[in-house]
């Protein structure tokens, strides 16, 4: 959901499950070598159970999961929505040993590469979540429990017709304001001008999140790794836009 990945061979398809549509489409091609090692070794360490929905990336009805027992303790928590091949949460994680932090993704090969990554760092601050993103901050993480939120680089849905499918609306901002702690904060970015444009303007609207910048867009997040991907949509003439909310203490 995050980063821009590969074309796959074979597609899930949300609707046989869902009455509404979800902001990806699953990755299911083939893992390499060393990421089916990874998959296979580092999952009893990264990899968090959910118990599933009837879907392969739902969530059942009435999951739930306590971040304290995930991690062994209470600490400040980071949540990444589509952390794609883990740049973003591993360095942050591993940069910040005194936070927590949660990767939720949907491709199975960028959760193997995230658990690699992290392994080789000596990261153990981390979790990863293979599910639905919006189920997962409505159900089964706990109301409150979150102390940064971030979403970069979703998918844009560039066509018309697939507006839909774009993550950032209103009923995520009211799901994103639910696993915030009052005062907690958002953090978004995209190369997707008009997506940008959206997003702000929903959150601008929704009642539970205020500004945290000023001007048209917020600073870029110093805490984001840069990474290839907006390597290359900088050298392509793509403006990078971060937007910046609070949760309110209401």
């Amino acid at each position: 959901m995050t980063e821009q990945q590969p074309h796959p061979t074979k597609s899930f398809d949300p609707s046989t499950f869902r009455d509404k549509p979800v902001s990806f489409v699953r990755r299911s091609g083939r893992m390499t070598s060393g990421q089916q090692r990874g998959w296979d070794e580092l999952s009893p360490l990264y990899r968090v159970e959910v118990p599933r929905g009837p879907a392969a990336t739902s969530v059942a009805e009435g999951a739930n999961a306590d971040p304290a027992e995930l991690f062994g303790r209470t600490a400040p928590l980071v949540v990444e929505v589509g952390s794609g091949q883990g740049h973003a949460i591993v360095h942050a994680a591993s940069t910040h040993p005194e936070r927590d932090h949660i990767a939720i993704e949907v491709f199975r090969a960028g959760l193997a590469r995230t658990m690699n990554a992290a392994d080789e760092l000596d990261v153990r601050n981390l979790r990863l979540i293979e599910a639905n993103a919006p189920e997962v901050l409505e159900r089964f993480l706990p109301e409150g429990s979150a102390d940064e939120l971030w979403v970069f680089f979703p998918d844009p849905w560039a066509k018309a017709r697939h507006h839909k499918r774009r993550l950032v609306t209103a009923e995520f901002a009211a799901i994103a304001a639910r696993v915030l702690r009052p005062g907690g904060v958002l953090r978004l970015a995209t190369d997707w001008e008009e997506y940008a444009e959206q997003m702000r303007e929903v959150l601008d609207a929704a009642p539970h999140f205020a500004r945290d910048f000023t001007g048209d867009y917020a600073e870029r997040f110093d805490g984001r790794i840069l990474t290839a991907f907006e390597r290359k949509g900088a050298a392509k003439g793509r403006a990078i836009r971060d937007l910046t909310y609070r949760r309110s203490a209401t």
